[in-house]
């Protein structure tokens, strides 16, 4: 399990590389939730998600023999664009590989940041393709298989908690919702929580079609789940052992909305908070909803905002699919 030290190390090591995003309480969701709404804004990271976190602190921690060998990724999507972007700038070639569904936007930053892209039929057989890379001598960092990416990704918690300690916010939140691709961020959030914040409640959120933790949680471990959601980038096919391990222990409970529901909550986070996120953070809101009417009163919602890398088309189309306005 994670503890608070390595996400602390994990904050010190990656501090030079990554924006300390903005924390703050969120008048228009509040308004339209009922609640009093904090929001943590990873979609103002480096690269538009907090992948850069945990894909920096898995990059500065390789040997040099690794580093001249060269890293792999696979990714739905921000995971691919974080390492591309990072390895380029510590002067370490990258592989990245995708799924031919990957939001275009995505492809394009990581041919932009000079990655060697390899595309797949789906996520399924981007791992398998993966694993043989690996056995040419590539270094994996893994989207959430790893302690040190998980440390990393922690680290957006323990700012979380530490930039409301002494508001009014600290003492009164209640709980915190965050997304669930393969669970590294969830899991790291839990563990600064749990540390600093254990009277907050964890909620994760996974979208219909890409719901790999809570099979997990259901079967009681990692299991290979089909995958049909547009959310690519929640779209694990499974859980790691050590993701649904944190979630067992420290995560209240799992959330499904649907894709619907989650572009719509995209189309609401742009019209009432101002901010423009993709599908992954949009399903936040009416998760939200859901945690409302579990909890009762006297909620007060954290949102870990966790990625903005969407177009006005992407959602255009989506919101047009799913006949949304």
């Amino acid at each position: 399990m994670i503890g608070i030290s390595d996400i602390r190390d994990a904050a010190e090591r990656i501090a030079e590389h990554v924006v300390r995003t903005p924390t703050v309480p969120s008048p228009g969701l509040s308004a339209l939730l009922g609640v009093p709404v904090t929001t943590k804004l990873e979609l103002l990271q480096r690269t538009g998600s907090f992948k850069v976190r945990g894909a920096t602190a898995k990059l500065l921690a390789l040997t040099d023999a690794e580093r001249a060998a060269g890293v792999l990724a696979v990714s739905g999507g921000n995971h691919g664009i974080a390492l591309a972007h990072m390895a380029a700038a510590l002067h370490i070639k990258a592989t990245v590989v995708m799924s031919r569904s990957a939001p275009k936007r995505a492809v394009d930053l990581v041919e932009a940041a000079g990655a060697s892209l390899r595309l797949t039929d789906g996520m399924a057989e981007a791992f398998a393709l993966t694993g043989q890379l690996r056995s040419e001598g590539l270094t994996l960092v893994h989207p959430f298989d790893d302690p040190l990416v998980i440390a990393g990704q922690g680290t957006v918690g323990l700012e979380f908690a530490e930039a409301i300690e002494g508001t009014e916010e600290a003492g009164a939140l209640t709980d915190v919702l965050v997304s669930i691709g393969g669970g590294g961020l969830i899991a790291g959030v839990a563990a600064a929580f749990e540390a600093l914040r254990p009277d907050v409640r964890v909620w994760g959120v996974e979208t219909v079609g890409a719901t790999a933790m809570t099979e997990a949680v259901a079967a009681g471990g990692p299991v290979t789940v089909p995958l049909s959601s547009v959310v690519t980038t929640l779209s694990a096919p499974a859980a790691s052992q050590l993701t649904y391990d944190h979630v067992a222990a420290l995560v209240e409970d799992v959330l499904v909305v649907s894709d619907a529901e989650a572009v719509q909550g995209v189309l609401d986070f742009a019209e009432h908070a101002k901010v423009w996120t993709e599908p992954a953070a949009g399903c936040l809101l009416p998760a939200a909803r859901q945690v409302l009417e579990r909890v009762g009163d006297g909620a007060r919602l954290g949102l870990v905002v966790c990625g903005g890398n969407a177009t006005t088309a992407d959602i255009t189309d989506w919101a047009r699919q799913f006949g949304l306005r």
